[in-house]
């Protein structure tokens, strides 16, 4: 039987997974403010009962704790996990109640987290789905698919050798077919600059409809100009309707570039969450996002503490289709 690959983001979805923060050794002073942000970007998902259903995860009790006083509105889950970002470490889910899981080894050996390699099934099979595991290495942020099949991924994360060494465009295209049902890989080059994900496409390009893919476009000292020029050609040349979207620019913490995208944002049932950062492209980011999804509302959010983690909405989240 052919795998049936997952719907668009833009489908209806059931529930959403959220990651709250949950250890201060990791978050530091950072801490409240990254939990106020999480719980921003979960009530703009939840709208008021309009949207989606929200499902906090948090790791432990003190975690739970916190996160049923800041967002009565959530169903709050238990799971120990190592850190928030269950858009890489938890479960993608498929058409017909499955659900698939993959290696993972903190993006290429740089964070091992207990409890990060089997949040993924515990999830899965929490909300009664067929899980099955798929034993390379794939983060669920370095792919976005549109529902027909077509699949984007950066040639900069999937063919890494910290991810799974030795293994050939072809090989990574083929268990792509076989594993999450995608039909064609349009393959973009490089990531962000200092992305410690190795250039995940969830900050970089984004599906918008089907064939139709949004990508930044160069803000006045961009140090990514380039990277947006070569996806933009590539998707291009692959046949893809490319569509732009402000960029942050040169976003600065403690005098290094962060890799700050609007990119990152999330396609919930009633808003679009767009991450904003203080930057001058913000107002003119979200109005972009709004005309791409006029049935929604488009919603900025600050996410400056979640960025010192080296994520943002998109990355702490996962919907579970309706």
């Amino acid at each position: 039987m052919t795998t049936a690959c997952p719907v668009a983001e833009w489908a209806r979805h059931e529930a959403v997974w959220i990651g709250f923060p949950s250890h201060p050794e990791l978050w530091l002073d950072d801490l409240a403010p990254a939990r106020a942000e999480v719980v921003a970007f979960a009530s703009a998902v939840h709208a008021h009962g309009h949207g989606e259903k929200v499902l906090l995860v948090a790791a432990d009790g003190e975690a739970a704790s916190a996160a049923t006083r800041l967002a009565p509105f959530a169903e709050i889950v238990v799971e120990p996990f190592g850190d928030i970002w269950l858009r890489d470490t938890g479960p993608i889910l498929l058409p017909r109640k499955r659900a698939g899981g993959f290696a993972f080894n903190g993006w290429g050996g740089k964070y091992d987290l207990p409890g990060d390699d089997t949040i993924a099934r515990r999830l899965a099979e929490g909300r009664g789905r067929h899980f099955a595991a798929h034993h390379w290495v794939l983060e669920g942020g370095a792919i976005d698919g549109d529902g027909t099949g077509t699949v984007i991924t950066t040639e900069q994360c999937l063919l890494n050798p910290n991810r799974n060494p030795g293994m050939s465009k072809a090989e990574i295209e083929s268990l792509l077919a076989s594993d999450l049902g995608f039909t064609r890989v349009v393959w973009l080059g490089e990531g962000l600059l200092n992305d410690h994900t190795d250039g995940h496409v969830d900050n970089l390009a984004r599906f918008v409809g089907e064939g139709r893919v949004a990508i930044p476009e160069a803000a006045e000292n961009d140090p990514n100009w380039q990277v947006y020029q070569h996806a933009r050609r590539d998707a291009e040349a692959s046949g893809l309707e490319v569509v732009t979207i402000p960029s942050p620019g040169r976003v600065l913490r403690d005098d290094e570039i962060v890799p700050a995208s609007y990119m990152n944002f999330y396609i919930g049932n009633a808003a679009v969450v767009v991450p904003v950062y203080g930057a001058a492209n913000d107002d003119a980011a979200v109005a972009a996002v709004q005309a791409l999804f006029p049935t929604r509302k488009a919603v900025g959010l600050r996410a400056d503490s979640i960025l010192t983690g080296g994520g943002s909405f998109h990355c702490i989240s996962q919907q579970i289709p309706g």
